[in-house]
């Protein structure tokens, strides 16, 4: 297969959507946790093939006509997600805010020289950075609509990290689709950021100490890498499933199991003198002992426990597993994340990150992207031929995210943000397989 990698994407039109409906402008602070995030942003795009011809009897199958489809759904959604209509504003202490004032999303209109089967989709520097997940500039969330050669399209977005984690932008995802079919929004997200309201007094456990630090005591900044690349692979269900017999104990999650693996060939890269952190990002909705009300907040509810070693080649899976499962566990207790909010009250209005990304040596942080609805978010033309997150941050640290298949045949789909070193070593193992249109059933 020969792809086209010198494609270029022509920017047809740009309008702001703002929410259908009137709203009062507010503040909205950010939660303790939201404050643990640096202005990052976040890519996520999906795939959609050219709709087929019996949609054609039914409506208007041009892209300007399914443009229409995405922005009205888009502008109704925006009454319930409000905050993605606002922007970030610092407030007297420093401290970011946000402003609910429906300024509105950036909505891009383009056109993609390219056919959808040209695109390698294991190459995400190449195919969809900068070109079909766009750059956003002001506001919390800009999306882009772009047209194929061949009549697919291209939906990308970015968002404010600082204002959602994935599983919040999953929900909004699922309430834009499920208001562009005519369906009620199945999940009303929760703004209540008492649900995260510091204890009085504060108090903390001393593991946090060691997981996360204060900006003022960060090391100084050492220059991006230049060989931090953006890859797609899957991996199948049978590999995962050996994956997690190899882990040997019954308490590894497949999860725990991949990131044992994955320690594993960090440690190879890093070879004996360097040493290693493994990250793991734990959701603390179903910790926090309120599931009936965290189950639908909106905002970052997130931890990232990490651990460290110089010998992590040589150690058996079985006891790299038993050492994710550990980290795991410590972190996904109600306590940690009470913890976690009181932590950073003590130290506000000081901002602090967390730990494993700025440590000396090779860092890698696994984030679940399980819960990513990849075959759930359509708007009336089909379901998506692929989707994944995008997160080709500046920072030196590798981020890896696993996401169920399009195929639903228990395969994952594995975003990394790596070193082009373990990239390598990576795709010399055998277990990581780029991303094809072959494995897609476009050929």
């Amino acid at each position: 297969m020969v792809y086209n990698k010198d494609y270029t994407v022509r920017i047809c039109r740009k309008e702001t959507i703002s929410a259908a409906l009137p709203l009062q402008e507010h503040w909205l602070s950010l939660s303790n946790l939201d404050l643990l995030l640096p202005p990052l942003d976040v890519g996520v795009f999906f795939i959609y093939t050219k709709p087929p011809l019996e949609l054609k009897q039914s409506f208007s199958s041009s892209f300007s006509s399914l443009v229409n489809v995405l922005k009205t759904s888009l502008a109704k959604s925006l009454v319930i997600y409000y905050p993605f209509a606002g922007e970030i504003v610092n407030n007297s202490m420093g401290e970011p805010e946000l402003r609910c004032n429906n300024r509105g999303v950036e909505f891009i209109e383009a056109f993609g020289d390219a056919e959808i089967i040209e695109l390698d989709f294991y190459d995400a520097d190449q195919s969809f950075e900068r070109k079909l997940v766009p750059k956003k500039k002001d506001g919390v969330l800009t999306i882009q609509a772009t047209e194929m050669k061949c009549g697919g399209m291209v939906i990308g977005c970015t968002f404010d990290h600082r204002v959602a984690d994935a599983y919040s932008f999953n929900m909004f995802l699922l309430s834009w689709s499920e208001t562009s079919l005519g369906k009620p929004i199945s999940t009303i997200p929760s703004f209540r950021r008492s649900l995260l309201s510091p204890r009085r007094p504060p108090h903390s456990e001393a593991s946090l100490d060691r997981l996360y630090i204060p900006v003022s005591q960060l090391p100084p900044p050492t220059a991006p890498s230049s060989n931090i690349i953006n890859r797609i692979y899957y991996v199948t269900a049978a590999n995962i499933n050996r994956l997690q017999q190899k882990a040997v104990s019954s308490q590894s999650t497949k999860l725990e199991a991949f990131t044992a693996y994955l320690w594993k060939l960090v440690g190879r890269a890093a070879g004996r003198k360097q040493r290693t952190h493994m990250g793991v990002v734990v959701d603390g909705r179903r910790r926090l002992g309120l599931l009936a009300m965290m189950d639908a907040y909106f905002g970052n509810v997130l931890s990232i426990p990490y651990a460290s070693a110089t010998d992590v080649e040589e150690m058996e899976m079985s006891e790299i597993a038993e050492r994710v499962h550990t980290l795991v566990a410590e972190a996904a207790r109600e306590e940690h994340f009470k913890g976690l909010v009181d932590w950073v009250e003590v130290r506000r209005p000081e901002a602090a990150v967390a730990k494993v990304y700025v440590e000396e040596g090779l860092s890698v942080v696994v984030s679940s992207g399980r819960g990513f609805p990849v075959g759930a978010v359509e708007f009336g033309w089909g379901k998506p031929l692929f989707g994944s997150y995008h997160f080709a941050w500046n920072g030196n640290a590798g981020y890896v995210m696993p996401m169920p298949s399009v195929k639903g045949n228990g395969d994952w789909m594995v975003y990394a943000h790596l070193s082009t070193e373990l990239v390598g070593i990576l795709e010399a193992d055998g277990i990581f397989h780029p991303i094809t249109a072959h494995y897609l059933g476009l050929n």
